[in-house]
């Protein structure tokens, strides 16, 4: 597990006698460089009865705590028993960003910082992991949609202001349809509407994870009620139906907004907001239709798969309590690279592979899990 293999955990506050709605904070070092964040656990969280995790990721130059703050999820939290994260990106020249591949120029994987974050909380909280999801906004908007091109832990994702480069479109291959939801204004002047050199326009953006969906082409498109008539901006609600799975994609156009986050206005900003729907509460209408499917995840739980070390450039170790299970190692186009079977314990060589990112998947009698690997 991460938080036995990779890092030493920092917790900072303890955890009350009894138990109140309480903000955290904890550090690790992943990577070589100390990683923080903060969670907020709602009331009705009770030990021992798993509940879901939403991670939202800020913008650049932004924090955690600034998101934490102004797309506030903790009142959602409290009603709906869900614990909420909010990770800092790196920096680079002072500036707080998410690495989506190389951003920057940067090596930092935060890929697996994610990853490694949603184990640390886990090793402490009962999460669900069936019901994990994340969003951001803008650059965090962006690590999102990464996440679900190259992870398996999230059940649904939401981006506002964000999109996909271009060359993240390109090589996206997820492992399991994801379903999307993705908010964005149309006089945005950070992230435009209808794309850049760089970045995919929303209409595509929308149209790739309708098509990785199997969902129909034709939407339902509603209006939102315009009950702020002097926001500035009105909202169209585009759903996809019939993905696999029972999938949906959809899409709020805010006709006239700009790069803001619905319901929710920074201070003293000039930036047309709309206030027509909270873009929070949306987020989590959306999250709360999807889970994994079980045999998507571990069922037994951490406490009885290990996988270490992870990144690694040697070998893996494999531990499955009691059970044989076959193992496939792929590449993240999907091919097969090698199989084996094991029983209890067990290594892969994996020496001979190229520095990267790979998938391994465990399948047993009982359970079947996918993970990402990192080779240096």
């Amino acid at each position: 597990m991460y938080n036995k293999y990779l890092f030493t955990l920092l917790l900072v506050i303890a955890v009350a006698g009894t138990h109140a709605q309480n903000t955290y904070s904890g550090s690790f070092v992943h990577g070589g460089i100390t990683r923080t964040y903060s969670f907020y656990v709602p009331a009705a969280y009770s030990p021992g009865q798993p509940v879901p995790m939403v991670i939202g990721l800020h913008g650049t130059s932004s924090t955690g705590a600034q998101f934490a703050q102004y797309r506030d999820f903790k009142p959602i939290a409290d009603t709906a028993n869900f614990i909420v994260v909010n990770p800092n990106g790196s920096t680079m020249l002072g500036i707080t960003f998410w690495n989506y591949g190389n951003v920057f120029g940067s090596t930092v994987d935060d890929v697996v910082f994610l990853e490694a974050l949603i184990d640390t909380i886990a090793s402490q909280y009962s999460i669900n992991h069936q019901r994990i999801y994340c969003t951001g906004m803008s650059n965090g908007s962006f690590m999102a949609y990464y996440m679900a091109c190259q992870s398996n832990r999230f059940a649904a994702i939401a981006g506002v202001t964000g999109s996909m480069s271009h060359t993240m479109l390109n090589v996206c291959n997820p492992v399991r349809p994801t379903p999307t939801l993705h908010i964005h204004g149309t006089e945005d002047n950070t992230n435009p509407y209808a794309g850049t050199s760089t970045m995919v326009g929303i209409e595509e953006l929308n149209a790739f994870w309708v098509n990785q969906n199997n969902c129909d082409t034709t939407p339902l498109l509603t209006t939102v009620p315009n009950t702020d008539t002097n926001d500035g901006a009105t909202a169209e609600h585009y759903v996809y139906t019939g993905g696999t799975s029972g999938n949906t994609v959809e899409l709020y156009k805010v006709i006239g907004g700009e790069h803001t986050w619905p319901g929710g206005p920074m201070p003293n900003s000039n930036d047309v907001t709309c206030m027509d729907f909270s873009a929070s509460k949306e987020i989590w209408r959306f999250f709360s239709q999807y889970q994994l499917e079980p045999t998507a995840i571990d069922k037994y739980g951490a406490a009885k798969f290990k996988l270490w070390p992870n990144p690694a450039n040697e070998q893996l170790n494999i531990d499955i309590e009691s059970n044989t299970a076959d193992i496939t190692l792929l590449d993240m186009q999907g091919r097969m690279l090698l199989q084996q079977q094991i029983t209890n314990t067990g290594t892969i060589n994996i020496s001979q592979l190229q520095s990267g990112n790979y998938l391994i998947k465990i399948a047993g009698k009982e359970f079947s899990s996918v993970r990402k690997v990192v080779v240096y």
